[in-house]
Parts: structure tokens; C-alpha cells; sequence
């Protein structure tokens, strides 16, 4: 496996809770567990991305601006997420919050997949991408686990 297919594994889960979450209504059981369903999945996620994947890629001058913007991306869910735990659920901007925070979901991972993924396919040796896959997997197990 390769790092490219290790991430798209969270990127098909990370999908299907932004989707689910924005379908629920109101200040439901439901729409708090997906919540924090989908918190947990973007940041473990971005913490074992960060460094296995995006730390490496910064290391060549051509990898640096990605990576550095992909951070940026991350940086600004983290504050999507702290505004709808500030925002009561039953309101209608919280699901507009979370309308939003899925669009930015989807923009982060459509860029990193068709964009992100081809300039660093470029820049990884083989060997390389099958390392980092590991590296990231175990991360994300263990954060995952922990949390």
C-alpha cells in the first residue's frame, strides 16, 4: 500500500460522516455522535497526514508551498470545529456551520487528490511512499485508539 491509498481510507470515511452529519436535524443524539465522530476522524487524520506525509514532502524545496497550504487547510477546519462546539445545535447557523465545515472537508480532499497526490507522486520514491503508508497507518491507529 501506498501513502496516497492510506489517506484516501480516511478521506472515504471523513466523506461519509461530513455527508451524514449535514442530513441531521436538530439537537439530536444522532447529530452529536456523528459530530464527534467526524471531529476525532479530521484530527487524528490531519496529525498522522502532518507528519508522515507533509513534513516529508516539506523536506524538498517543491514540496514546501503544498505542504504548507494542505497545513493551512487543516489549520482552518480545527476552527470550523471549535465554532459548532460553541454554536448550539438546535440552531439553524449550526447547521449551516456545519454545511460549511463540509464544503471545506470536500475542497481540502478533492485538492489533495487530484493535485497534492500527482506533485508528490513526483517527488516520493516508491520506496518512500510504502514507508510513509506504514508510518501513517500506525500513527493513525494508535492516536485513534488512544482517543
Amino acid at each position: 500500500m501506498t501513502i496516497f491509498e492510506a489517506l484516501r481510507i480516511s478521506h472515504d470515511i471523513q466523506r461519509e460522516l461530513a455527508q451524514k452529519l449535514i442530513a441531521t436535524q436538530g439537537d439530536s443524539a444522532e447529530r452529536h455522535a456523528l459530530f464527534s465522530q467526524l471531529k476525532q476522524e479530521l484530527a487524528v487524520h490531519s496529525v498522522a497526514e502532518e507528519r508522515h506525509f507533509y513534513i516529508p514532502l516539506m523536506q524538498q524545496d517543491a514540496g514546501v508551498d503544498l505542504s504548507r497550504h494542505a497545513i493551512a487547510e487543516h489549520h482552518q477546519m480545527d476552527e470550523m470545529i471549535e465554532d459548532l462546539e460553541e454554536t448550539d445545535p438546535s440552531s439553524p447557523s449550526w447547521l449551516a456551520q456545519a454545511k460549511a465545515l463540509a464544503e471545506k472537508v470536500e475542497h481540502h480532499l478533492k485538492e489533495e487528490e487530484h493535485t497534492f497526490f500527482q506533485m508528490a507522486g513526483k517527488l516520493l520514491r516508491d520506496k518512500e511512499k510504502r514507508q510513509l503508508a506504514g508510518d501513517y497507518l500506525s500513527a493513525y491507529d494508535e492516536m485513534k485508539q488512544a482517543s
